[in-house]
């Protein structure tokens, strides 16, 4: 039994069966509860500082607060892992971490995603200072101000930006937060700095590209020179022009314009106004013709145009200049062929044109351009590092830049790939996330290992039991593990580059949330409809669960084959518990035909995303109805959105033997009605696999409860996929609810109005309940 199974047992068996057993699910207590989960949740997980490198980055420090408001600061000795503990900053041997930021002359958005941090104001002048953060979009809010003198440190991340000022345009400081310099100090010098006007951006010395009348242009001082002759309204060139590094020759390309498919949003309800407004917005489907891009390469010197067959370039979906290479001989281009079975990298000869493929990956059923495309140039020895499913599993492959001669495999195993992190070609070693690597943990755990260019001498540098992100210090000696589960708490370690362990440095600590009956989730695995794969999940109890009274469950899904979608990493999942609180068990679950794993698990979606994983979800459920005897598998609710919701309803349409009842918002119900990217990378090509995968065509099939809901003003779904399938419901007349919001967008089904109503919708169809009566 590991160790989840005991705290499972434990917390299963600290809640024995009540009096109360007998006792409705989905009452107004419950209700009441469920609303108030997140404010007797949240804020209840102690979480350990962030550590911050030193400047000479051979330790860490970071400031601890105490439970009356004290301050101590630590500091940890990277070579030793030795504590000093103090009660001012000095104390640690840190007092040099107090450096100042350098004052910007722009403002700028905050940067999404930096680490936690501080900074530190000090106001120089003799007069009160305003302080601004500007935020993701660019604006600017306020946050106080700062009197003449006065010092104020603020809680940010690293990338975001702040200005000081004392009235609008007269502006003090422009700062950076960063990860251990911390000091915004507002002086005169700060001053004059952001009040600098903008020097106008001057592009590189040398010839200048441009178009004109859909032609390409070059001019050099005041002489201009016409390179193409070729080009008309519909067929145009488009800059930019990609100059080799000698500067002889550039790439272009010309591109067949097409006239982009549109689709009307009507905004029925727009505030003040009492006509609704109608808008067009460009919205490309599967099956629409895309630009034709061909390269197209001149000498500079000369003016001449050189030949290159378009041949190799049809039918794409996707052509994208990559580089020139060092000696500038070539250039390379990466072809996506349309239908997204084949993708290539192809180089141009600078001297003759000639055009070679030096990758060509292929696939009889799709290569997953969109996620798992990664290439890195190995400059020292003329190769380049490529990641491909060729063997099964996502690898990387060492590759000849010149002849495309594969010289080995770099990776291999039944695990996967993620991404490249770092390349040292000094070294001949590359850093890459890895998932599956550690046999016995959850294969969707991301670990960080190293491997030499030859394959050889394979290392995992972290080890525990859960979902890792970790961060170097600039020399790459020292790195931060930060690894947690849904069922354990974010734990911190200092380890070293070769993956030995300096030391744990601290954990989130869960007993007020715990204390406040909080229940992790249960992790568990069951086989799929092939008896064989492992499906992952989690399980979702109420809080006042009772071992022995049976509770209905819903299968909260989302199947989008881009990503899995099962959580991974430690968190509250307040949606999930507010759905759980109303006496249901709630659960997620990624089937087969979801990324990540391996290409015949991934396989399983292609040209067939009616499927949804589905198979596996049910004999997940009757897996663990068996472990979990409280799971009435008899009452079976299923939600999501999006995607999500294409799988809610297909659910009801080709399983509702199983399913019970489905609540679908937003969904992309028919793969002919979405956006063109996202389909055809799973679908390809247009056939009729996209009417046998649409919910539309499948309508009169329904059984069971159905909740349809969709904003009119979805611009990432045609909200007509969600109206198309009302239409043939209603031509099976078939009796299900349907909701359309005003000047709503894409998942509205998770705002307050639809998430209360797909609450009351489960507790009516799986108890028999009229909602929220005492």
């Amino acid at each position: 039994m590991n160790q989840w199974h005991c705290l499972a047992a434990l917390l299963l068996i600290a809640a024995p069966l009540s009096s109360s057993a007998a006792a409705a699910q989905g009452t107004a207590m419950d209700y009441a509860r469920s609303e108030n989960l997140g404010a007797r949740y949240e804020g209840r997980l102690g979480r350990f500082p962030t550590p911050r490198w030193t400047p000479d980055s051979e330790g860490l420090w970071w400031r601890e607060d105490g439970p009356a408001g004290e301050s101590s600061y630590v500091h940890v000795d990277g070579t030793s892992g030795v504590r000093t503990h103090a009660t001012e900053i000095e104390g640690v041997g840190a007092g040099h971490l107090r450096r100042e930021l350098e004052p910007r002359a722009k403002r700028a958005p905050s940067r999404a995603g930096g680490e936690s941090t501080e900074i530190h104001f000090i106001n120089d002048f003799d007069r009160p200072l305003r302080i601004f953060w500007m935020n993701h979009q660019g604006e600017a809010i306020a946050y106080g101000r700062l009197a003449a003198g006065a010092e104020k440190t603020q809680s940010t991340f690293v990338g975001h930006v702040w200005v000081l000022d004392f009235v609008k345009d007269d502006v003090a400081g422009i700062f950076v937060a960063e990860e251990w310099k911390h000091v915004a100090r507002a002086t005169e010098g700060s001053r004059q700095f952001a009040m600098q006007e903008p020097e106008e951006l001057q592009g590189p010395s040398g010839p200048r590209y441009f178009v004109r009348d859909s032609n390409l242009w070059m001019s050099e001082g005041t002489t201009e020179r016409q390179l193409s002759t070729s080009a008309t309204a519909k067929d145009i060139y488009r800059l930019p022009v990609h100059v080799s590094p000698s500067g002889r020759h550039g790439l272009a390309f010309q591109e067949q314009v097409v006239k982009a498919r549109r689709i009307p949003l009507l905004d029925s309800s727009p505030g003040a106004r009492l006509q609704p407004v109608l808008e067009w917005i460009d919205y490309p489907k599967p099956g629409d013709a895309v630009p034709q891009r061909r390269p197209r390469l001149f000498d500079l010197h000369t003016g001449e145009q050189i030949p290159v067959d378009d041949g190799a370039f049809a039918d794409s979906y996707s052509l994208r200049f990559m580089r020139w290479s060092p000696d500038g001989k070539r250039a390379y281009c990466l072809y996506n062929e349309r239908g997204h079975q084949r993708l290539v990298l192809f180089a141009i000869e600078a001297a003759t044109g000639q055009v070679r493929a030096i990758v060509d990956e292929r696939s009889s059923t799709f290569v997953d351009y969109s996620q798992k495309t990664s290439l890195h140039w190995l400059d020292r020895d003329g190769d380049l590092l490529w990641a491909s499913e060729r063997d099964g599993f996502n690898h990387l492959f060492r590759i000849d830049a010149i002849t495309g001669e594969v010289q080995n495999q770099v990776t291999r195993g039944d695990w996967v790939m993620r991404r490249v992190e770092h390349v040292d070609e000094a070294a001949q070693v590359v850093w890459f996330c890895a998932m599956g690597i550690h046999p016995g943990q959850d294969p969707y755990h991301e670990h960080l290992a190293k491997v030499n260019f030859d394959g050889t001498q394979l290392q995992v540098l972290t080890q525990g039991d859960g979902d890792h992100r970790w961060s170097f210090n600039p020399q790459r000696s020292l790195f931060i593990d930060r690894w947690s589960r849904v069922d354990q708490v974010q734990v911190t370690e200092l380890r070293r580059a070769d993956g030995t362990l300096v030391g744990e440095l601290g954990r989130d600590d869960a007993s007020e949330l715990l204390a406040q009956g909080y229940r992790p989730p249960r992790r568990m695995v069951a086989k799929g409809r092939d008896g064989k794969t492992d499906i992952f999940g989690q399980i979702i109890f109420p809080s006042n669960f009772e071992v022995g009274r049976k509770y209905a469950v819903i299968d909260s899904i989302y199947s989008g084959p881009h990503d899995f979608h099962v959580g991974k990493r430690w968190g509250l999942q307040i949606p999930l518990r507010r759905m759980a609180e109303l006496g249901f068990i709630v659960v997620q679950i990624d089937g087969m035909g979801t990324n990540w794993r391996s290409k015949a698990f991934h396989d399983i979606c292609w040209r067939n995303l009616k499927d949804g994983g589905l198979p596996d979800h049910i004999a997940w459920l009757r897996a663990a109805a068996v472990e979990h005897p409280e799971m009435d598998l008899g009452r079976v609710g299923i939600y999501g959105g999006s995607a999500g919701g294409q799988n809610a309803l297909a659910a009801l349409l080709h399983h509702g033997d199983f399913y019970s009842a489905a609540a679908a918002d937003c969904g992309c119900h028919d793969n002919r009605m979405d956006k063109i990217w996202w389909n055809e990378a799973w679908m390809g090509r247009m056939g009729e696999h996209y009417a046998q995968s649409s919910n539309v065509s499948h309508a009169a099939k329904l059984q069971g409860d159905l909740l349809l809901t969709v904003g009119e003003l979805d611009r990432n779904v045609d909200p007509a996929s969600t109206l198309q399938v009302v239409d043939a419901l209603i031509e099976a007349d078939k009796i299900f609810e349907f909701v359309i919001v005003p000047g709503a967008g894409h998942g509205v089904g998770e705002a307050p109005y639809l998430f209360r109503r797909r609450q009351d919708f489960f507790v009516r169809s799986l108890y028999g309940l009229e909602p929220r009566r005492p």
